[in-house]
């Protein structure tokens, strides 16, 4: 009996630190609520763990344009993501998804609006796209400047304390060496499954050969064929089996991954994403 118990104890709480281990969230504007409170209901209804809130749109604008400078507008969020059960995993610059943070001459501004958003609602991580402007791989010619910014980044988020999550499409080698190349523990790879299958890598070589130390959270999407598993690209048991021999453990954010015949029913898409990857990912958290 006693035997019997430990193992019982054993494996529940083998499951508990599964579950700690990987979280499940989704973005604020790919569930149509950039920056809205409405994120967080909603959120809540799609079944995840987190909402990745966005800094707002960019354009032409000198910084993004943030509502959460205002601590009414952030006491509001960080209320509503408590009453619906949420964390708040990373702050988003969406908008260097088609701005040059190479070239954009206010991009010290932005970042510093982006730490200071962090914060004031104490998150620990910040997503930055280098995008189609200023990523390495599109325009290697860019890349001094790119390193150049990015150290900078680094010293002010190190002296903040938190962390800023690139994401480029260069190859795993290649994301090492930038890594590398800017110097700075506060500088991190937020991996995107996307980039990996779409320029014909292997995903789970690629997570190896970044490691679970450089890899600070993970965009866990690639389009919008279909379901996240109805994706034929994206093995998620092999994708589990690496992370877990990794050691790596932290969020999985829903990007992409809707059905192409009904596509604007968020609730359905990112609800049937969510239930998939806590099946997988979390299934001691499941319904029985």
């Amino acid at each position: 009996m006693k035997t019997a118990l430990f193992l019982l104890a054993a494996t529940a709480s083998m499951l508990a630190a599964d579950e700690a281990r990987y979280r499940i969230g989704v973005c604020d504007w790919m569930i149509l609520k950039r920056q809205k409170l409405g994120a967080f209901p909603l959120a809540g209804e799609i079944g995840v763990d987190g909402v990745e809130v966005d800094m707002g749109s960019l354009g032409q604008r000198e910084t993004f344009a943030s509502k959460l400078d205002d601590p009414e507008v952030v006491k509001a969020f960080l209320e509503s993501a408590r009453e619906h059960k949420l964390e708040i995993p990373s702050i988003a610059m969406s908008g260097f998804y088609a701005q040059s943070f190479a070239e954009r001459p206010t991009v010290p501004m932005m970042v510093g609006d982006c730490l200071e958003t962090m914060k004031r609602m104490g998150v620990k991580v910040a997503f930055l796209p280098l995008g189609v402007n200023a990523d390495p791989a599109l325009h290697p010619e860019l890349r001094p400047a790119v390193v150049k910014r990015l150290r900078a980044a680094g010293k002010r988020a190190e002296e903040a304390g938190v962390v800023i999550g690139i994401e480029t499409a260069l190859p795993a080698d290649d994301q090492a060496a930038l890594l590398d190349e800017v110097g700075s523990p506060a500088i991190k790879v937020y991996y995107n499954f996307a980039n990996a299958i779409q320029n014909g890598r292997d995903l789970t070589a690629e997570l190896r050969t970044l490691g679970a130390e450089r890899i600070v959270q993970i965009h866990c999407t690639n389009g919008d064929r279909s379901w996240l598993q109805d994706d034929p690209d994206l093995d998620f048991p092999a994708i589990k089996r690496t992370l877990d021999e990794m050691g790596w453990r932290g969020w999985l954010v829903i990007e992409r991954g809707r059905d192409p015949e009904d596509v604007h029913n968020v609730r359905r898409n990112f609800g049937a994403n969510a239930t998939f990857l806590k099946s997988l990912f979390q299934p001691q958290a499941m319904p029985r």
